[in-house]
């Protein structure tokens, strides 16, 4: 059987749910957050059980690493012009959900959010960006930093460690060469392929078990099926799209004729013209040249 490229976030949702391959998913967030990850649980969330199409442009997996903090992994590969928001909204919720009724606020869960998107959004040259907080003085220009007490309750040495971070990778900027490991990781999400020599922790797993993949006749079968649910539902998206447009210029040519009208209406109203008269004009009937006069007081 001759290999079929398939797509990264289909691996993503049909390999990383099994705990014998944490170490894929362990070394792309070793590489990413600059720290060794070990990954406690795979969770679920509301967001994995979203409806057929969200889940055909989006796969989301949420992680608990040993420090207890939360990771959101997704990979969105359509457009969405509120995708800032999306993101905001996934974290926000999570943080809600996971902080229990009487739980102190020192218990709230440190969420990382990591974003792998397939389209062009936003403006910039870079393709990864990290998003933190911090509170700088208005007046001094000096960042506010923790006590050795609050240190001790956050688990934390910094406050933008203490709140959410954001990270998108913009897959497509990226020119293919790399040139550190987390180069190494982006390229792979972009082509797919490994270059020999890589280093990258987890990559030649993942390499691996997409070769594994390719021959697996039952995984392939699974995947053109989901590949012609996409088609089916984007070719519905562009029906709707299609159909939509056309019923709004029909709406407006409508609403343009009855403007004509109601104005030939007026003029012939401002002659002293009957009712009768100015609808056999128009072609109107009386009970809107009436509803018409009333509106007009």
């Amino acid at each position: 059987m001759a290999t079929t490229l398939i797509r990264f976030d289909w691996v993503i949702k049909r390999l990383l749910r099994n705990k014998a391959n944490f170490v894929i998913l362990e070394g792309f967030l070793s590489e990413l957050l600059k720290e060794d990850i070990s990954i406690q649980e795979i969770l679920e969330s509301e967001s994995n059980m979203q409806d057929a199409g969200n889940k055909l442009t989006t796969v989301e997996l949420l992680v608990k690493n040993a420090k207890g903090e939360l990771v959101i992994i997704e990979v969105q590969n359509s457009y969405r012009h509120d995708y800032l928001l999306r993101i905001l909204f996934g974290v926000s919720k999570l943080i809600v959900d996971n902080l229990g009724k009487g739980m102190d606020y020192s218990q709230v869960k440190k969420v990382i959010s990591v974003n792998i998107v397939y389209f062009d959004f936003g403006h910039g040259e870079d393709y990864i960006y990290r998003g933190s907080t911090n509170y700088v003085g208005m007046y001094k220009n000096d960042i506010l930093t923790l006590t050795n007490h609050e240190k001790i309750v956050f688990k934390a040495e910094q406050i933008d460690k203490v709140y959410p971070e954001f990270y998108i990778i913009k897959v497509n900027n990226f020119d293919t060469v790399a040139k550190n490991t987390l180069d190494e990781w982006v390229n792979f999400l972009k082509t797919e392929q490994v270059a020999a020599g890589s280093m990258a922790k987890g990559l030649m797993a993942a390499k691996e078990e997409i070769e594994i993949l390719k021959l697996d006749k039952a995984a392939m079968a699974e995947y053109d099926r989901e590949v012609e649910a996409w088609r089916d539902y984007s070719s519905d998206m562009s029906t709707h799209f299609l159909s939509g447009k056309l019923e709004g210029l029909e709406k407006g040519k409508l609403e343009g004729l009855l403007e004509g009208k109601l104005e030939i209406a007026r003029n012939c109203l401002s002659e002293g013209m009957s009712l009768s008269q100015i609808s056999k004009i128009t072609g109107l009937g009386q009970e809107i040249l009436v509803k018409y006069l009333e509106e007009l007081g």
